[in-house]
């Protein structure tokens, strides 16, 4: 993992951040994308929102591969991806091409993540989370309320003509987007997320694609020979975050808090890491707040990377780390306004 976001700690059990962060900087659309679809404030589908759907079909029922250029900040990263839809059920390859060796294979919500130079093997379960240019159904009556949806002239995308769509926020808490969808088939083919100040912070797109029948020749099985590598198994369940309250962005709200335990498959390789994720979006942006014990190697210096902003604060016995692909300021709100009543805090 390259992701140089080492102010937060080190730690090896900070494991669902780094994870977080390593996949956001390969794949920075992975959460973001799994909550982009949605219904206007009057409650019927407006049609940008209807090309929205029509993308996220796509992006699960076509065949597709291609080259995928993703950049947060100065981070540029190249990575190949073919997906076949097959038997009800999606599966994709996606391989990094440049840096550290590292291929993410996912069959419907379950994800295999191969990690050759740690000779490690980190098996999870993801319900609704799509990797570019996948969108998952998410249904917010709020989204027309803080976004502003403009269609802008057509462009081409990896030699394809284009339909391009912009979101402009109506305040400080969050980016504008600029998707660009294919005119034939529907699929998303590029993605940005842009700053206040007009900067391009996030964007991901195919430099090439080829869209239609893939041979099956074409998503052949690993190979790979994985005899002794450390499997970790992610395990998740619903968390009890009751006694934690926070102030989140207006128009943001809570969709989902897990625990999420990750163990080593082999007996006496590793230990146990046990992280409480709280997931929040506007239907679009998103934040999350990572709750785990507290440890001297932590750090409260905020960090951004790209799109990406996060800072770390202490509570208690408790280490929270808020992150998300908002400005800086919706990350502070957050932080600033969290706390916890439970007596054995201290």
């Amino acid at each position: 993992m390259d992701i140089q976001l080492q102010p937060l700690g080190s730690n090896k059990n900070n494991f669902m951040v780094s994870v977080w962060l390593g996949r956001r900087h390969y794949l920075w659309y992975l959460l973001f994308f799994a909550v982009i679809a949605g219904e206007s404030a009057a409650g019927e589908t407006s049609p940008a929102l209807r090309t929205v759907e029509r993308a996220r079909e796509a992006a699960e029922r076509l065949d597709y591969a291609g080259i995928l250029l993703s950049q947060q900040g100065p981070s540029l990263h190249t990575s190949r991806i073919i997906h076949k839809h097959q038997a009800k059920e999606a599966i994709e390859r996606i391989e990094m091409l440049d840096g550290p060796p590292n291929e993410i294979v996912r069959r419907g919500e379950e994800i295999m993540w191969y990690l050759p130079r740690e000779r490690r093997i980190i098996s999870d379960r993801q319900i609704g989370a799509r990797s570019f240019p996948g969108l998952a159904q998410f249904s917010n009556a709020q989204l027309a309320d803080h976004y502003r949806f403009r269609s802008l002239e057509k462009d081409r995308v990896a030699g394809r003509d284009t339909t391009v769509m912009q979101l402009q926020p109506i305040d400080n808490l969050r980016y504008s987007y600029r998707f660009w969808f294919d005119q034939s088939s529907g699929l998303l083919l590029r993605a940005q997320s842009i700053s206040e100040r007009g900067d391009v912070v996030a964007q991901i797109g195919f430099s090439e694609v080829t869209i239609g029948s893939i041979p099956a020749s074409r998503f052949r099985e690993r190979v790979m020979a994985t005899h002794g590598w450390q499997t970790e198994i992610a395990v998740s369940g619903p968390a009890d975050v009751s006694g934690w309250a926070f102030r989140l962005p207006a128009g943001f709200s809570r969709l989902a808090a897990q625990r999420r335990v990750i163990a080593a498959k082999q007996s006496g390789i590793g230990e146990a890491r046990d992280v409480v994720q709280i997931v929040c979006s506007d239907g679009l942006a998103s934040i999350s707040i990572f709750i785990e014990p507290w440890s001297a190697a932590r750090s409260q210096n905020p960090v951004q990377e790209g799109a990406v902003n996060m800072v770390g604060k202490r509570i208690g016995k408790f280490w929270l780390t808020i992150v998300g692909e908002v400005p800086m300021v919706a990350i502070r709100q957050v932080a600033d306004t969290l706390e916890f009543s439970a007596s054995d805090s201290k």
